[in-house]
């Protein structure tokens, strides 16, 4: 069995036994075929936010991003750019760096601090959960670093060429760093979802168009990359149902506990869901992928009318 099919029937199993969240099949149904198909279509990384166009060096930039591509429990706190969310205030701060300085060294990576992060990024040290978030970041960037230089000869090209232009199995090499092994507990059942390692396939396939270092021939069996703002815009529109406790819970802010069982309801809930919208629309004959959707929910949750309207869930996980 694949790892991406592992995941599928893991998160279909949760579903199926969740106590807090239900996908409403109906609803799930009329929303999978009234997506537009320009939607779906529109995958682009933004120029402005993202180190494009510089070969190796873009490289590693995506695989530099995605490994801090975490912390959304964390972002109320961080100190965002004006008009720019969490994600995208990260991402600028690193895009920025790598322009004026290119990529970061291995020695740098390895020794990486709090400190230097909060700089890098344009925090203020003084916030103490800004910089624990911070602290994360240098510790991730760390395991980065030590993982190329005892594994890949220092060269984040070297580690993307080892997969052999298989999302499959850059997730496995990812995992080998704990913040990229994204696995949960759901009672007795081991859940994977792997999130931050299949969006770095993603990722490197929008910024290279599918070639070179973007070429992954199972690119289509990825699945969502299982966070809080996917989950969010299918509760919003009335795909997943929560149950009132958990939505009480959420529209008041209250963190969500990482591996809590509620946690792990959201993040399978959502990614079954996406799973049986790409079966809605390919049974219409309309060509769909889990990431296609995840992508145009995505890109959903940045407008006001997601975003304003209610609190999407926060737990502080370094694995979204």
């Amino acid at each position: 069995m694949s790892l991406f099919q592992e995941i599928r029937d893991a998160s279909s199993a949760v579903a199926e036994r969740a106590d807090f969240v239900r996908i409403d099949e109906a609803a799930l149904k009329k929303y999978a075929l009234a997506i537009p198909a320009a939607e779906m279509a529109a995958q682009k990384l933004d120029p402005s936010r993202h180190f494009l166009d510089r070969g190796a060096d873009t490289a590693a930039f995506i695989v530099t991003l995605d490994t801090i591509n975490f912390g959304s429990g964390w972002f109320p706190h961080l100190k965002k750019r004006p008009g720019l969310s969490g994600y995208f205030t990260i991402a600028s701060a690193l895009n920025d760096f790598f322009r004026a300085e290119g990529p970061l060294t291995m020695s740098r990576l390895v020794h990486l601090n709090g400190a230097e992060c909060a700089r890098i990024f344009g925090q203020d040290a003084e916030s103490p959960l800004a910089y624990e978030l911070m602290q994360r970041f240098a510790t991730a960037l760390n395991d980065l670093g030590r993982l190329l230089i005892d594994s890949y000869r220092g060269s984040f090209t070297t580690l993307i060429e080892s997969a052999g232009n298989s999302a499959e199995q850059l997730v496995r090499l990812l995992a080998a760093m704990p913040f990229f092994d994204d696995v949960a507990q759901f009672r007795d059942k081991r859940v994977p979802f792997y999130k931050r390692a299949q969006l770095t396939a993603a990722d490197l396939a929008l910024a290279f168009d599918g070639r070179g270092w973007g070429r992954f021939d199972d690119l289509g069996e990825l699945t969502i990359f299982a966070d809080n703002l996917v989950p969010h815009v299918l509760r919003m529109d009335g795909v997943l149902r929560y149950d009132p406790d958990l939505a009480a819970r959420i529209d008041s802010e209250e963190l969500i506990p990482a591996g809590s069982v509620e946690e792990v309801e959201i993040r399978a809930g959502a990614l079954h869901a996406v799973e049986l919208m790409v079966t809605e629309l390919r049974g219409a004959g309309r060509p769909a992928t889990a990431m296609s959707i995840d992508f145009m929910l995505w890109n959903r949750g940045q407008s006001p009318q997601y975003k304003l309207a209610k609190p999407r869930h926060r737990t502080r996980s370094v694995f979204y």
